[in-house]
């Protein structure tokens, strides 16, 4: 089944819950290029994974001028919870429209946990995110992954890092030391608040939420064996003029 439904971001705030959109998404330009930023929430009782946003792009006729797609950064999002994206393009559109498509998935345990992260600068400005990451379960955590979502001032996603930890596997109960670097000062100067999940290829993700981040994930997970295929969300936004590098 595919659902599509257009709405405007401005203001946007989801009726029900039991929905899979896209928030605090905006644009920027950086080296020539069309940096489309966002989060996916799932507050669906069902964990998604195969989820991916599609961007049009749009001049200012209202005539399409570039697609581009990128797949969350987050492989699996349980319910309750949010994964970035970014979709980058060479083009210079004035507005764009999302499209999210998301499947279905089967429960993952979270035992991959963040116990510790710090945000720095250093001596170039250059932000930067340390930490550990612990694996709680019983087997060994293949391609384990943080996932950095950076906020500016007004709670817009400001930009997103992946990274893996060295080794990016991890024993049971074995801990590693991760850096996420954001060498791009531009999108960092007005950083107001982080926040960090944990994953990897046996285990689904673990949010952590640094001082001053609030949020609630659900608890238990049911088994869910449909895995039908769903779109979401179509959203449709003006793009902001090139603000000074």
């Amino acid at each position: 089944m595919r659902i599509l439904v257009l709405v405007m971001l401005a203001g946007f705030v989801p009726l029900a819950s039991g929905d899979v959109y896209i928030q605090n998404d905006q644009s920027y330009r950086y080296d020539g290029l069309l940096h489309i930023v966002g989060e996916i929430k799932n507050e669906l009782d069902a964990p998604l994974g195969q989820i991916s946003v599609r961007a049009t792009a749009f001049d200012g006729e209202g005539t399409p001028v570039a697609t581009g797609e990128a797949d969350s950064l987050v492989n699996i999002l349980v319910p309750g919870m949010s994964g970035p994206f970014e979709i980058v393009m060479m083009t210079d559109a004035e507005s764009y429209e999302l499209e999210l498509d998301y499947g279905i998935s089967s429960p993952k345990e979270q035992v991959i946990d963040i116990t510790r992260s710090d945000l720095t600068r250093d001596g170039h400005g250059n932000l930067m995110i340390t930490g550990t990451v612990i694996n709680r379960g019983e087997i060994t955590a293949n391609t384990v992954a943080v996932v950095a979502t950076l906020y500016d001032s007004d709670g817009k996603v400001a930009a997103v890092s992946r990274t893996h930890p060295e080794p990016d596997y991890l024993r049971a109960q074995d801990h590693a030391f991760f850096l996420v670097a954001v060498p791009d000062k531009s999108r960092t100067a007005g950083v107001g608040d982080y926040s960090l999940v944990a994953e990897s290829e046996e285990y689904a993700a673990v949010p952590e939420f640094p001082a001053g981040m609030f949020a609630v994930l659900a608890g238990t997970l049911a088994v869910f064996v449909a895995l039908s295929r769903y779109a979401g969300r179509l959203t449709a936004v003006l793009i902001p003029p090139a603000g000074p590098r």
